[in-house]
């Protein structure tokens, strides 16, 4: 687990290279700041950039959830359709709905362990790894499942299945994300593809229990929505609500930015999902397995996390964290500009499918390329310390941590 530091590490260093083209947009950014900010009010230049960094991220936070939300309904109409006329292309349509849906999510995730409105719901959002027969059949038991338990699950609802999520068992997972990947491409058997679930498992006469597995998928569906729709109105502008909330004690919020940022960083994309793949080899622990998206999970994570930094399109209004940091300690700024775009490319240059990867021998293109990502989040996280050190904050690098 990485720690934090109080100085940048040697190989930190040499990154501190001449500015480039962005990292000059955030210097102006500080200087539209300083001369927006009224005179004779006492109000200093960082505390009027700070407001507006924190408004810009409750402004973006919104839209991300809002585009979320649209994409999910999108998904969501994909599989109404492929259930009232299951086919190839039918279920195909499906799948990439859920994938586009799915790259909309992980750009959010940027936004999770630091106390928001996601952490109650992201269980039911995003819980894994999945334990595929506690939903449906798998190789060698072609019962298993709430599918086809009709004595202990006699109906399928929404709170049915929420209750049964990860009840007896962290891996039990029932709703979510990853269960409907599952219920979308099934087991991924394949050593160089994803899983290849028939579209006969949702005619009902042909697939056994068909039935059942249609009202299943329509009801995790329905429910991923709801929770995306309560995300978006938390977020909404002019409500009593969670961004209300966030925007009213600005320091607080650059806090809990910044410890999103860490922790995702540190804890869960260098640790959990590309550490434990790395060294297990298992398949079970790649975060999208079933449908072999893993590669593009970690590249929205890691741009949703550049993009909380750099902030948004239009860049003399819309300040990000980099110009409020560059106000304390530009040099820092300017080498976790470099970094955080340096872990794009390297999250980018991994090669898909993530399982075919990360089981090859350790010289390997794959395994190469997960170890450098792993680096680069490794020295992101340190730079990441390191500015909440600068606002004197003492970040955890894991949930709950310290």
């Amino acid at each position: 687990m990485l720690h934090r530091c109080s100085t940048l590490s040697p190989r930190m260093t040499s990154t501190f290279a001449r500015c480039s083209l962005p990292w000059l947009a955030v210097c102006t950014l500080l200087g539209i700041a300083r001369a927006q900010t009224p005179a004779g009010e006492g109000v200093e230049p960082i505390t009027a950039l700070r407001a507006a960094v924190v408004q810009t991220h409750t402004a973006r936070c919104h839209a991300l959830y809002s585009e979320c939300l649209a994409e999910a309904k999108a998904m969501q109409t994909a599989i109404a359709a492929m259930l009232r006329e299951p086919s190839v292309a039918s279920l195909a349509t499906a799948r990439a709905a859920w994938t586009k849906a799915r790259f909309a999510y992980c750009r959010t995730e940027t936004l999770r362990f630091c106390d928001g409105p996601i952490e109650p719901l992201e269980p039911l959002l995003n819980a894994w790894p999945v334990d595929e027969a506690y939903i449906d059949y798998v190789q060698g038991n072609a019962t298993a499942g709430i599918v086809h338990d009709r004595e202990h699950f006699p109906q399928l609802s929404q709170t049915v299945l929420t209750v049964a999520n990860e009840r007896s068992g962290e891996a039990n997972i029932s709703v979510g994300w990853h269960a409907i990947e599952f219920l979308l491409w099934g087991q991924d058997l394949r050593a160089d593809g994803a899983g290849d679930r028939p579209f006969t498992d949702y005619v009902v006469g042909k697939g056994p229990d068909a039935d059942r597995r249609r009202e299943y998928l329509t009801c995790v569906t329905d429910l991923l929505v709801q929770h995306l729709q309560t995300l978006v109105t938390e977020w909404a502008p002019g409500a009593n609500n969670y961004r209300r909330r966030f925007e009213a004690d600005d320091k607080e919020a650059i806090r809990r930015m910044l410890t999103g940022a860490l922790v995702l960083t540190a804890f869960e994309l260098a640790g959990e999902r590309l550490a434990v793949a790395y060294e297990t080899k298992d398949q079970e622990q790649e975060h999208s397995c079933f449908s072999d998206t893993s590669c593009q999970d970690f590249v929205a994570d890691q741009l949703g996390i550049v993009q909380m930094f750099q902030a948004g399109t239009d860049e003399a209004k819309q300040p990000g964290l980099l110009a409020l940091i560059a106000a304390k300690d530009a040099p820092l700024a300017r080498s976790l500009h470099q970094q955080l775009e340096s872990t794009l490319a390297r999250m980018r240059a991994i090669p898909s499918p993530f399982d075919v990867a990360m089981r090859g021998a350790d010289d390997s293109p794959g395994r190469l390329a997960i170890r450098a990502a792993m680096d680069a989040l490794d020295a992101q996280a340190e730079l990441l310390a390191i500015a909440g050190q600068a606002f004197g904050f003492e970040l955890p690098v894991h949930p709950g941590g310290r």
